[in-house]
C-alpha cells in the first residue's frame, strides 16, 4: 500500500490551527477498498449511540447516522489501522503527546441523517485526543462536517465530503456537527487516545 502524505502536511497545521485538512491522504486503491468494505457489512450497521459503555443511549434527536466498529474482518480496515499508526507515531514524535491507541468505525449517513454540535471529549473527562474523520465517497450536496472557533459560535471551517480526504482536529478544542445529508455519505471516525487506566481499572476501549 502506497501512503501519499508527508508528515509534513498535517504536522504544521496542527501546530498552527489546531486541525488539518488533507485531500487525496493514501493512495486511491485504499480507499476504495474501504469502501467496498462497506457495502459488505452494509446489513450490520446499527443505529449510532451517544456516550460510552454503561452510559451508552440513542437520542435521533442528536444523531441520526449508523455505525459499525472496525473488528479487523477485511484487510482493508488492517491496512487503515496501520496507516493510522504511522500518523500516530509522528503526532507523538513531533507533540510529546503520549497517545496510547487508535478507536475508529465506519459511519454511514443516508437522506436526511445529521449529527448536532457536539465535542468528542470533554477537558479531564476523556481519553480522546485527536479527532479524525476520513471521507471514503464524494457527495455533491449535503453532510457537511462544521468545525467551530474554539469557545465561539463562529464557524471556524466547512468541509465538504470527498473520498480520500483526512480531516485531524482536537478533541477537546473544536465543537463540530455533521449537517443534513442530501447524498448518501460514507466516512470512518477515529480517535487518538491517551491511556487512562489507574489502579488496576482499565481503561474503557470506547
Amino acid at each position: 500500500m502506497i501512503l501519499n502524505f508527508i508528515p509534513e502536511r498535517y504536522l504544521t497545521d496542527i501546530e498552527t490551527n489546531g486541525y488539518a485538512v488533507v485531500e487525496n491522504m493514501f493512495d486511491a486503491a485504499l480507499t476504495n477498498a474501504l469502501m467496498h468494505d462497506c457495502y459488505r457489512i452494509n446489513p450490520s450497521f446499527k443505529l449510532a449511540g451517544i456516550g460510552r459503555q454503561q452510559d451508552l443511549q440513542i437520542d435521533k434527536s442528536i444523531r441520526s447516522d449508523k455505525t459499525f466498529w472496525f473488528d479487523g474482518s477485511s484487510q482493508a480496515q488492517l491496512d487503515y489501522q496501520a496507516a493510522l499508526e504511522d500518523i500516530r507515531i509522528n503526532l507523538n514524535r513531533y507533540f510529546f503527546l503520549g497517545l496510547f491507541d487508535y478507536e475508529c468505525h465506519y459511519a454511514k449517513y443516508q437522506l436526511g441523517d445529521f449529527y448536532k454540535k457536539h465535542y468528542d471529549a470533554f477537558k479531564g473527562r476523556s481519553n480522546r485526543v485527536f479527532t479524525t474523520v476520513f471521507y471514503l465517497n464524494t457527495v455533491q450536496s449535503g453532510g457537511e462536517l462544521v468545525i467551530y472557533k474554539p469557545k465561539s459560535k463562529e464557524i471556524e471551517v466547512t468541509i465538504q465530503p470527498k473520498a480520500g480526504t483526512l480531516v485531524m482536529f482536537e478533541s477537546e478544542r473544536f465543537m463540530h456537527e455533521v449537517l443534513p445529508t442530501v447524498d448518501v455519505r460514507y466516512s470512518i471516525a477515529g480517535w487518538f487516545r491517551k491511556n487512562t487506566s489507574i489502579s488496576g481499572i482499565i481503561d474503557p476501549p470506547r
